[in-house]
């Protein structure tokens, strides 16, 4: 493998040019004949044992190359990984750019990582956002009394002081997220929607239609959804390890102990480190909450 190129597109995402020699084409497709050929049944011989002469004649290219790039490409991906000291977050865009029988390859692969976060003054942003709604809780002359609040009235002012939190957080902390990850998304998205809209038994047309949407205008939307919703995940990973906010066993334990029914316990336990993860955003948003 030889980079031939390294693309800097800002936002922590990197584009690379990669050429890989014809001998190494050729013997990773070999490699992926002796595979298929392995698995292949033809009439007059046992499976696998069909001479190789014979095997060509039933086993496509197409299958051949399908099987040589699919085997090809983690190896590689590790290898790119491995050599730039990278650390992506989410799978690598990969596009063959030139892949032709008896020539080099040419691959080109581009990776995102996590993006660069300056916090600043956060905690005086929060200060300032609890400061200004404690004025309007001020008794003044001729105000009524207020009472206390019910636990859903509390609940929905927790609510409301986050969704402050969260915009201030927008608008002052820069976070510039990949246009890969927005793009990966943003398919992911679209492939639901055709999906959830088909099962209703309505065309995209007429889903749009409905919403007095277009595609464009429909996509600039989620564009700004997933934008919004990935910089306040990284803002918020950005003061958890900054804050050192961790989840003990215990804390997981007491969690699993909630758990009235075994099987749901034990499957909750498999799955433990997506548990600690959301018990340590909720810590996070609980030390927001002490600031």
């Amino acid at each position: 493998m030889l980079i031939t190129k390294k693309t800097d597109l800002g936002k922590s995402t990197y584009q690379f040019d990669i050429t890989i020699p014809k001998e190494q084409v050729a013997e990773k497709y070999n490699q992926a004949f002796d595979l298929l050929a392995s698995e292949l049944e033809v009439s007059g011989f046992r499976k696998g044992k069909a001479p190789k002469n014979i095997a060509e004649k039933h086993i496509k290219k197409e299958a051949v190359y399908e099987k040589l790039i699919n085997d090809l490409m983690p190896g590689l991906y590790q290898e790119l990984l491995k050599q730039e000291n990278l650390k992506p977050i989410i799978s690598p865009k990969i596009e063959l750019i030139k892949a032709k029988d008896n020539e080099i390859w040419e691959i080109r692969i581009t990776i995102a990582e996590k993006p660069k976060i300056d916090l600043k003054n956060y905690k005086e942003l929060i200060k300032n956002i609890k400061s200004e709604e404690k004025k309007k809780d001020i008794w003044v002359p001729g105000k009524p009394n207020k009472q206390e609040p019910s636990t859903k009235e509390k609940e929905d002012n927790k609510m409301k002081m986050f969704n402050k939190i969260f915009e201030t957080f927008l608008k002052n902390i820069d976070v510039k997220i990949s246009n890969l990850i927005i793009e990966t998304e943003l398919n992911k998205r679209l492939t639901q929607l055709v999906d959830d809209v088909r099962k209703v038994g309505l065309t995209t047309e007429q889903y749009l239609k409905s919403k007095n949407e277009t595609l464009d205008s429909l996509k600039e939307k989620f564009k700004k959804e997933i934008e919004e919703m990935y910089k306040l995940e990284f803002i918020l990973e950005e003061i958890n390890e900054a804050e050192k906010i961790i989840v003990e066993q215990k804390d997981l334990d007491a969690l699993f102990l909630n758990i009235k029914d075994e099987k749901e316990r034990q499957k909750a336990k498999q799955n433990a480190y997506f548990y600690a993860s959301i018990l340590r955003r909720q810590k996070t948003l609980d030390f927001l909450m002490t600031l």
